[in-house]
């Protein structure tokens, strides 16, 4: 694992990148685990060098929406430096992988003194902000399936390989839906042969295909991320 693995940290001035990676320590991500809880305070803040996390909204009866996705491009607790307050959603670990944590309060100090480091944590602050009001809109106004194929590309441009692993009641506490609507649209895909599923294991197939599937709201998120996120190059 390299610090060049992360996006953000490789876009920081080498001066504002070496004092960050000083504060952080290198940690596994694993499948399932929680790395921010609803309701409470953020203690760490976790930069990916591999492997995916979505941000879900939990609501009292009803099944978590998720309203984000982050790899190795950003950062999961951007919002640290807003204030002390209480997390608004939880971030859980969908592909597992590694990723450099720091502290709420060491992050907060290396933004106070590094223009560039607190430059790139605001971009990330607004892509969450612009994300959840994406997920809103395509959960009121598309259809189960496209919006399937969107999560699945996602998922595959997470964990930057074409198979992962992503059981039913994963993808429906995703998308806010019954299971049951998440094996008819997975079906739906791959008699279409734009995926192979079998026992939580997802490849994507045909990757032209599934973007044609796929609702606006990929290409919306994915051109947005190019604009905030551009390759350092």
């Amino acid at each position: 694992m390299s610090y060049t693995d992360n996006l953000l940290i490789q876009r920081l001035p080498q001066k504002a990148r070496h004092r960050l990676i000083d504060q952080c320590e290198a940690v596994e991500l694993k499948a399932a685990a929680d790395v921010g809880v609803r309701g409470q305070a953020l203690r760490h803040v976790h930069f990916p060098t591999e492997g995916f996390l979505s941000l879900v909204l939990d609501w009292k009866d009803y099944p978590g929406i998720g309203i984000g996705m982050v790899g190795h491009e950003g950062m999961v607790g951007s919002e640290v430096l807003l204030s002390v307050a209480p997390s608004p959603w939880r971030a859980t670990v969908l592909g597992p992988g590694h990723s450099l944590r720091i502290s709420a309060k060491a992050l907060r100090q290396e933004c106070a003194v590094s223009p560039a480091l607190l430059r790139w944590v605001s971009v990330s602050i607004l892509l969450r902000l612009h994300q959840q009001a994406i997920a809103l809109a395509c959960q009121r106004v598309h259809l189960l399936v496209p919006r399937l194929a969107r999560w699945l590309l996602m998922s595959q441009d997470g964990a930057q390989c074409d198979h992962f692993f992503a059981t039913h009641e994963n993808i429906a506490q995703m998308l806010g839906v019954r299971r049951v609507g998440v094996t008819e649209a997975a079906s739906e895909l791959q008699q279409r042969g734009l995926i192979h599923y079998h026992r939580g294991e997802v490849t994507v197939t045909d990757r032209h295909g599934l973007e044609q599937r796929a609702c606006s709201c990929y290409r919306t998120d994915h051109s947005l991320r190019q604009k905030l996120f551009p390759d350092p190059d």
